[in-house]
């Protein structure tokens, strides 16, 4: 599989032996275990989902594809809203007619929740409040799945997955942007100043193999109609996340916003509750954040260039 979490996930299922079959956009991340079989395909193209679906019939489907960037949604409002939402109808609709006794994972974000009040922790219970056009898609590709699932009688568990970061991220995203800035500076490659966004956020965040376990315990144990929260359930300010970076730097360097880094809106703090997800399959996570961090830039080191 591709894309971030992707390839974790299917190292981690391959690990279990499971047997893996995986679509998406362009080849599988090379360096991980081979799926037992890829289709190279749009999620928006209902025949070529459904094809795929047919052609496998799963007892599991875990539902990663999207767009993922807050960020970028802003740029690509209906892109964005296509993908995440009409995309997760289109894949519901395959499984249905093609799988109907499968369990589906649907891989949301804790961003549907929007603003909370500073020291809280939101359970699932929570409205959604969605500020931008990525929380608003993933907010709609949430309660589509769920009045789907039950209007047709599907297995599906949903997540509502806050911040996680780790090796094969993106720079697009924050944690992996300040590990390349970080590497190429010491690498000599820019001047030693790191160009940062808004940092006066709190955010809970967790290694992404933390999350794929959870999705691992989800897919056996998590409760169909049911919605989870996958967070480590601490908040952590930004701003102290940036200093702990830079204090692993090698070589002194200066902090400096950038305006073009910056939301249009942005969440002063969310932070979850994990205590569902706990209580219905013991999940909760193993890797501390300071390990997390010194894993990116471990790997933006080796190659600050790319």
């Amino acid at each position: 599989m591709n894309g971030f979490v992707g390839p974790h996930l299917l190292a981690a299922l391959t690990a279990r032996g499971d047997e893996v079959h995986g679509l998406g956009l362009g080849d599988p991340t090379p360096g991980v275990p081979a799926p037992a079989s890829w289709r190279s395909g749009d999620i928006l193209d209902a025949a070529a989902l459904g094809d795929a679906v047919a052609a496998v019939r799963p007892s599991h489907v875990v539902h990663l594809a999207g767009q993922a960037s807050a960020a970028l949604s802003y740029q690509k409002p209906v892109d964005t809203y296509r993908v995440n939402a009409i995309g997760t109808w289109t894949l519901l609709d395959a499984v249905r007619r093609h799988a109907p006794q499968a369990r589906v994972l649907v891989v949301g974000s804790g961003e549907v929740y929007g603003p909370q009040p500073e020291g809280s922790r939101v359970a699932e219970r929570a409205p959604f409040r969605p500020v931008s056009p990525y929380a608003l898609s993933k907010a709609a590709a949430d309660a589509l799945s769920e009045a789907f699932a039950r209007r047709h009688g599907l297995a599906v568990v949903r997540t509502r997955s806050f911040g996680h970061t780790g090796p094969g991220q993106s720079p697009v995203f924050a944690i992996p942007s300040f590990a390349r800035q970080i590497a190429e500076i010491e690498a000599g490659g820019r001047e030693p100043t790191l160009r940062v966004g808004n940092l006066d956020v709190t955010r809970d965040l967790s290694d992404v193999r933390d999350v794929v376990a959870a999705y691992l315990a989800l897919l056996d144990r998590g409760r169909p109609g049911r919605a989870y929260n996958v967070c480590r359930g601490e908040g952590r300010r930004l701003a102290d996340v940036v200093a702990s970076m830079v204090g692993r730097s090698r070589v002194p360097i200066a902090i400096e916003k950038d305006p073009a880094r910056m939301r249009p809106a942005d969440l002063p703090w969310l932070v979850g509750d994990p205590g569902a997800i706990l209580a219905d399959t013991g999940w909760q996570p193993a890797i501390a954040l300071e390990q997390t961090l010194d894993d990116v830039l471990a790997e933006w080191r080796r190659s600050p260039a790319r």
